[in-house]
């Protein structure tokens, strides 16, 4: 059988950067890898930040949402199907940070799947710079997420103080009693990491990670979903007036509540800039290919509020 893991976490907590990094190891192991970037968005950004890992050993696939729950759903399934003639040794699986985890599992247990497929490592990346107020969807995003996961993961902590990364902990654990689940992490149960690199023994402690079948209470989700993405595309900006107009985007009550904004800036001289932005860290890295757009992600978003902020260069009144 083909192993497969889910890579979560809620937005902006550097799934994708982890992604790079585990997946290089797995391979430096000799493993056939199939990638699976599942995404509500219709439009999937972070496709373009694994190019690199494309090769003989790796292959990437993609599912750009824009659809309802079911449909999305149906892709899932059908595209790991697909993937399961493949020949992989083990496919990993990186949804969007709204992702509802029971699709994970209950598409899993589909025929022919639940034949072809044997859930390996579930791992939750969970940002040690969380922001403290969020709303009860996001609070039980977040909960749901670690609530099953055999590894979480206290990601970015070398930009963190102690006390911020405790905070995050205490936050994770008052997120998980919310929703009825019995789990709870104690410090030294959640792995801290910072920097570029992965070490070997906190690979091997992630690698044989597992899962958890935890219980817990499921809000009502048939509602309106309360996440949603907008897109801009041919955004012209310098780098200082694009950083400027999402630190004040993400500071502007009237254009909703912004949890993430990332996408990629064209330079003149034909480089390509990633942007990646949350309330607490805005960054501009070099990048090799890029792709003119920038996606927002958030709750109550006002599409003409924020459009404005791209073309005034942040100054919007």
């Amino acid at each position: 059988m083909v192993k497969i893991d889910l890579i979560t976490g809620f937005l902006g907590s550097g799934k994708t950067t982890f992604l790079k990094k585990y997946a290089a190891r797995l391979m430096e192991q000799g493993c056939n890898l199939g990638i699976l970037e599942n995404d509500f968005g219709a439009v999937n950004v972070d496709m373009m930040l694994l190019q690199e890992l494309m090769g003989d050993q790796c292959e990437l696939e993609m599912i750009s949402g824009g659809c309802d729950k079911e449909t999305h759903r149906r892709r899932f399934r059908t595209k790991l199907i697909a993937m399961g003639m493949c020949g992989y040794d083990r496919v990993l699986v990186e949804p969007s940070g709204i992702y509802d985890m029971d699709e994970f599992f209950d598409v899993l247990h589909d025929e022919p799947l639940d034949q072809w497929y044997e859930i390996g490592n579930v791992i939750a990346l969970v940002d040690a710079h969380l922001e403290e107020k969020l709303s009860a969807e996001a609070e039980y995003l977040l909960a749901s997420q670690a609530a099953n996961a055999g590894c979480v993961i206290l990601s970015k902590c070398d930009a963190a103080s102690v006390e911020e990364q405790e905070h995050t902990i205490a936050h994770l654990n008052r997120a998980l009693a919310k929703i009825g689940c019995k789990r709870r992490f104690e410090e030294n149960e959640v792995l801290r990491l910072g920097g570029n690199e992965l070490a070997e023994a906190d690979f091997k402690k992630i690698a044989s990670a597992g899962y958890v079948s935890a219980v817990y209470q499921k809000p009502d989700l048939t509602k309106k979903q309360a996440f949603e993405s907008l897109y801009f595309m041919d955004v012209h900006m310098s780098e200082e007036e694009l950083k400027n107009a999402v630190e004040k985007l993400m500071q502007d009550a009237l254009a909703g509540h912004v949890f993430r904004v990332k996408g990629f800036l064209p330079k003149e001289d034909g480089t390509w800039l990633e942007l990646n932005a949350t309330s607490k860290e805005i960054t501009l890295c070099p990048i090799e290919n890029g792709q003119e757009i920038l996606i927002v992600i958030g709750e109550d978003l006002v599409e003409e509020k924020i459009w404005a902020y791209f073309q005034m260069g942040g100054n919007e009144k």
